[in-house]
């Protein structure tokens, strides 16, 4: 069953239990006052036959005789009786003592008494006369009150069939109205492949559950994306990275094997074939990182990570291995808040991210200072890492990271192009931000944000 169906279907079951519930208090109140009204009139009757019965000597003939024409109007099935103190019928004979003494002594002790007998009420009055003490019942079945009861019945069940048809087809129309942009969203994403995992849903300008779930479903596309160019570049590349400087390395062995060398000449080979060994193993450490990547695309473990203590980390960590004085770095604010300070993700990765840029920085500034400023407040955090190296040309800028990219003015500089491109990729991971500001000549900062 479609939703809309079942929403409208759920929302015509609880209509239905309210209207059940407002229709049965409507009829048991008027039921209710139906019976409360004809009690009334019982008792009416039973003051008449009192009048008439028993005050018979005490008032004038014209009374006497209006009181008749008002008792002779029968209720339906009216029947009414005087009983004395012995609990014998008095004045209208009662050869099967219509009532039972306990009744009558009921009515005795409770002066007035009101009760049903089947589809009959009636109605007991104690009365203290100077012929003596007497009780008056008098009984009738209310015709009229059963048929406007059965009338509001029936008109009751035709209003509920009629409103609750209504009602489903109304709930029916609001739920696909309400479900629109849902039908909306399926259709976009019926649209979505493996090779066009680039497209995004609309997301709408409202801040409802619909709108939330089209930018969950679009976050989750972004990471998918990002996971499939991951592999399609590992890939694609990995084969020509790992190939190219093996088959020098060989090519060079076989030349130098070919015939006796000198001394000289076995140092030349050896140092070319270093050189290429160190090619092939940073090209294989980027390789391994790409493929960490990867593994986090799919399945992220994340965890608080502390960016100022992070910092810290790497300054000691470069310190040991540069010497005192080589990477500075500068706390420009801070939140009052230290939760502010982290954001969930992988550690090992943002480690990698940062010494890929770090490295970068040292290798193209030939180990000069280089600065790591750290700004955060309760909206983002900031880190820019700046080096005062060869830096980038502008018309370069927009490929840095791009994969197994590298720049015209890096050819002297060991390297395979991943670093950067790993990097971009780890802090998208993460929903952060890269940007990079360089000069040729005059270095390179590159920022990376974060929103809290």
């Amino acid at each position: 069953m479609k939703i809309k169906d079942r929403l409208a279907l759920y929302f015509t079951l609880i209509s239905v239990v309210i209207m059940l519930i407002a229709l049965a208090i409507i009829l048991i109140t008027f039921n209710s006052f139906a019976k409360s009204d004809f009690y009334g009139r019982l008792t009416d009757r039973a003051k008449v036959a009192a009048q008439l019965y028993l005050e018979a000597d005490e008032i004038s003939p014209d009374s006497l005789s209006h009181v008749r024409e008002r008792y002779l109007k029968q209720l339906p099935g009216e029947v009414t009786r005087i009983y004395n103190e012995s609990n014998a019928a008095s004045f209208i004979s009662d050869r099967q003592q219509y009532w039972s003494s306990d009744v009558i002594d009921q009515v005795r002790r409770k002066k007035q008494l009101e009760l049903t007998e089947g589809d009959r009420q009636t109605v007991g009055v104690y009365y203290n006369d100077n012929q003596g003490n007497f009780v008056i019942l008098t009984s009738a079945v209310d015709i009229q009150g059963h048929r406007r009861i059965n009338d509001l019945v029936e008109i009751m069940l035709f209003m509920f069939v009629l409103v609750i048809t209504g009602l489903f087809f109304i709930g029916r129309w609001f739920a696909k109205k309400a479900l629109e942009p849902i039908d909306d969203m399926i259709e976009q994403m019926q649209q979505v492949r493996a090779g066009n995992l680039s497209l995004r849903i609309t997301e709408g300008s409202g801040k409802d559950e619909i709108s939330k779930l089209a930018q969950n479903f679009n976050r989750l596309l972004k990471h998918l994306d990002n996971a499939f160019e991951v592999q399609q570049t590992y890939v694609t590349n990995a084969s020509h990275e790992l190939k190219t400087p093996v088959t020098s390395i060989i090519g060079e062995i076989e030349v130098a094997l070919n015939k006796a060398r000198t001394t000289e000449e076995y140092e030349q080979v050896l140092t070319s074939v270093l050189n290429d060994a160190e090619g092939l193993n940073e090209t294989i450490t980027g390789l391994m990182e790409l493929a960490q990547v990867d593994m986090s695309y799919t399945r992220a473990a994340l965890s608080p990570v502390a960016m100022d203590e992070l910092i810290w980390e790497l300054a000691d960590q470069w310190t040991n291995k540069l010497g005192k004085g080589l990477f500075a770095v500068s706390i420009q604010h801070l939140p009052d808040d230290p939760e502010k300070l982290q954001i969930p993700a992988n550690k090992a990765l943002l480690t990698i991210a940062l010494n890929n840029i770090i490295s970068n920085a040292y290798k193209f500034s030939d180990k000069q200072r280089v600065q790591c400023d750290l700004y955060a407040d309760d909206s983002q955090i900031s880190i820019t890492i700046t080096d005062s190296g060869i830096g980038i040309p502008a018309d370069e800028l927009g490929k840095v990271f791009e994969s197994f990219y590298r720049g015209s003015n890096v050819k002297d500089y060991q390297g395979s192009g991943i670093g950067m491109y790993i990097t971009g990729k780890i802090i998208l991971l993460y929903n952060g931000q890269i940007s990079v500001k360089s000069e040729a000549g005059k270095g390179t900062a590159i920022t990376i944000q974060f929103a809290i």
